[in-house]
């Protein structure tokens, strides 16, 4: 059985809503209880369906996770296995996460080739090469990256381009490494501050986190903690997208609107009304939306999975907006699935043109992602009629309880079984 969503366009949306831990943090915060024997416990963790894939992945390492409502334990043993196989991280991208942790502790790590979201290449090749300077040598052999080494050591490593995930696996096994790692552009998102301040309380020496520049002196050994999970930036800027759209009014809490500042400040272009809070935010459009330019880059810029979102307000903006997408090559497979809805726009090499003002129709869609298929969902609810949203399995691996929320909100949101 798949589900769909079928979304009755019209509404107005109001009200309040609450995000949950971050899917781009809580993962990797998972992976990283590998470090450490005991258990560790994870808060505010999202109740989406990558959650548990990830916990299927550690238990076939040797671990005993425990899901509890939005609280995660993990308990892992003296000696964790070093195989996560094909069986458990086909399901999703961030199962690569597992690789640092277990080249740290076991020296030993062997990860099947992940899948996930089809949105462009993402190669593994600034992993291998951060752990082969910490000593580790690497390849990739019958669909897996391996890594092996007889110790860790220290090194300087200068990032080719600020790859979140290159920077995940390289300071989870630097960690452990004897002496100490220098991490030249470095990733900056706020997940990556989650993950340093998660290794700091088990007793990790690192410095910089949220800068260009991380320093890392390596520990014997680290201990398992209690952390609460970071507020979820992408869900925080699904809403404020939603007020923007539907020209309505919606408070969003439980995220640091500051990991959302260029968001935010490109709604107000957009002629939306934004105030702050310090756990929050509130989008208000109480006329129709102008068009805004926007590009895509590693944080503090624009983030690249909002850039569905940002296409279908511009879709029904006023005016001619002009999309740069910076980050993954095939992103913009979206933008076919939004023209169906009756979205006027061309595409032309990383740039999408968005002739605005345009009244979308419904239609059946696909989604090919998460976020293409929180932005169609956006589409839904503007356009006359019902849309049909298919393999909405791509949602809930990111969004807890969407349709739920957004009948909170005052939207007609179905989910059905086919």
């Amino acid at each position: 059985m798949k589900d769909t969503f079928v979304v009755t366009g019209g509404a107005r949306l109001s009200g309040a809503v609450k995000v949950s831990g971050a899917k781009n943090s809580v993962l990797k915060l998972m992976s990283a209880a590998l470090l450490a024997e005991g258990t560790t416990t994870l808060t505010n963790c999202p109740q989406i369906a990558d959650v548990p894939y990830m916990a299927d992945v550690l238990r076939g390492l040797g671990c005993d996770v425990e899901l509890d409502g939005s609280t995660v334990h993990i308990t892992t043993p003296a000696v964790v296995e070093y195989n996560a196989d094909f069986d458990a991280v086909r399901q999703f991208r961030a199962s690569v996460a597992v690789l640092g942790p277990l080249t740290a502790r076991r020296l030993k790590a062997r990860v099947a080739l992940p899948g996930g979201d089809a949105i462009g290449s993402r190669p593994l090749d600034m992993h291998q090469s951060g752990l082969e300077k910490l000593g580790a040598r690497t390849h990739i052999e019958h669909g897996c990256v391996v890594a092996e080494a007889d110790e860790l050591h220290g090194a300087t490593i200068k990032l080719d381009f600020p790859s979140v995930g290159a920077t995940e696996n390289i300071l989870t096994a630097s960690v452990l490494a004897e002496g100490t790692t220098v991490l030249d552009n470095a990733a900056r998102e706020p997940e990556i501050v989650d993950l340093c301040m998660m290794l700091t309380e088990m007793g990790a020496k690192i410095e910089g986190a949220g800068s260009n520049t991380i320093t890392v002196e390596g520990v014997k050994s680290l201990r398992p903690t209690q952390h609460e999970v970071v507020g979820d930036r992408i869900v925080a800027g699904t809403w404020a997208y939603a007020a923007a759209m539907t020209q309505g009014d919606i408070t969003v809490g439980g995220i640091n609107p500051q990991h959302l500042h260029l968001v935010l400040e490109k709604l107000k272009l957009a002629g939306a009304q934004v105030e702050t809070y310090p756990t929050g935010f509130r989008v208000v459009q109480n006329t129709p939306p102008v068009a805004v330019d926007y590009q895509t880059l590693p944080f503090p810029g624009f983030p690249t999975d909002l850039q569905p979102m940002a296409i279908a307000l511009c879709t029904v903006s006023q005016g001619l907006s002009v999309i740069t997408e910076n980050i993954f090559e095939s992103r913009f497979r979206f933008v076919d699935e939004m023209m169906r809805l009756g979205a006027d726009a061309s595409i032309d090499g990383h740039h999408v043109v968005i002739r605005g003002g345009r009244t979308l129709s419904s239609a059946p869609v696909w989604s090919s992602d998460i976020r293409a298929g929180a932005g169609l969902v956006l589409a839904g609810l503007v356009a006359e009629g019902e849309t049909v949203v298919h393999d909405v399995y791509h949602i809930d691996r990111g969004y807890p309880d969407f349709p739920e929320q957004l009948n909170a909100l005052g939207a007609h949101v179905e989910r059905r079984s086919e």
